[in-house]
Formats: structure tokens, C-alpha cells, sequence
């Protein structure tokens, strides 16, 4: 019999979510043979928003896994240019990796996440509606293995260049 004051349970260390690249292809080959769904999306996450988290809960509702391919630091700067990103890798992966929704992440470092779609091989694909009628980087992969390769519309007027903008003038507003 237990006495005293009850300790709330503490959620499981989000840090745990974070796969190195290398141990990728095996935990994802052993979840498709536990008969798991996965789904796989990708982007830079620089500062986490509402766009992103409705984004992520819309991409994780279309199956039983959810990994995210996080562009590292230096795809970010070749991707968005200098003085970017704004948080650092391992901040980015460890902020996505605290969302429920989200099951795995891995960091990939080139321009592309194609060789870790590979890795991954999900069920389903998925990225925002900005890549409409675009070529999808792993969509083929993904369609030749019988899957699908799905977009999700944006929230609104959200998106990380827009922040940083506003941010920008504040600061500029207060020197």
C-alpha cells in the first residue's frame, strides 16, 4: 500500500525520439513488419509555429507513425540562406520530438531528403500544400513501393520567413 502524496508520471524524455540516420532503415523495416503505417515529412522547422504543429497533427492522422526528416544546420543555410536557421539542429529536433503527435525524427544533411526516404520507406509521403504539382523528393520511391505521396494545406498567414520579419521590425522599432 502506497502512503504519502501521489508524484504525477513525468512524459518519457523527448531526446529518445531523436534516431541517428544509421539505425533508421532497421527500426522502420521492424515497425512495417509489426503491421505499422508510417508516414514520412520533412522540412527545416526553424521556429516551431501553429502552422507546423496543425501541419504535423494532420500528417500524423494518416497513419501509425510519424517521422519527421530534419534538415540540419548547414542544408538550412544552403536552403534559406545566411543567418539561418535560427535555432540549431539539435534545439529543432528536440522541439519536434516534444510533440505527441510526432514519432521519430532524423536529422538528414543534404539539400534532399530522397536517401532517407529510402531509408525510412513509409506508406506515405507527405508535404504542405506550397509543393502542389511540384516533384516531391522520395515520391517515386514511394509510389513504385505501392504508396502514396499526399499534401496538406497551410494555416494562413503562418510561416517562419513571416515571424522572423515581424520580429525584425519590432527590434528595429525598439533600437
Amino acid at each position: 500500500m502506497r502512503t504519502g502524496p501521489q508524484r504525477a508520471r513525468l512524459p518519457e524524455d523527448p531526446a529518445g525520439k531523436i534516431i541517428p540516420r544509421v539505425a533508421a532503415a532497421r527500426l522502420f523495416s521492424r515497425l512495417r513488419r509489426e503491421g505499422k503505417r508510417i508516414v514520412f515529412t520533412n522540412g527545416c522547422f526553424d521556429i516551431l509555429h501553429a502552422g507546423h504543429a496543425r501541419y504535423l497533427l494532420r500528417a500524423a492522422a494518416l497513419g501509425d507513425v510519424l517521422v519527421v526528416g530534419l534538415n540540419g544546420d548547414a542544408s538550412v543555410r544552403r536552403l534559406k540562406g545566411e543567418g539561418r536557421p535560427v535555432q540549431k539542429e539539435s534545439d529543432r529536433a528536440y522541439l519536434l520530438a516534444s510533440l505527441s503527435c510526432v514519432s521519430y525524427v532524423v536529422i538528414f544533411r543534404e539539400d534532399t531528403p530522397a536517401a532517407l526516404v529510402e531509408r525510412v520507406a513509409p506508406h506515405v509521403l507527405v508535404k504542405g500544400g506550397d509543393w502542389k504539382g511540384k516533384e516531391i523528393a522520395g515520391a517515386d520511391f514511394v509510389r513504385a513501393r505501392g504508396g502514396s505521396v499526399r499534401t496538406i494545406p497551410f494555416l494562413a498567414g503562418r510561416s517562419t520567413t513571416s515571424i522572423i520579419r515581424r520580429a525584425a521590425r519590432i527590434g528595429g522599432e525598439s533600437g
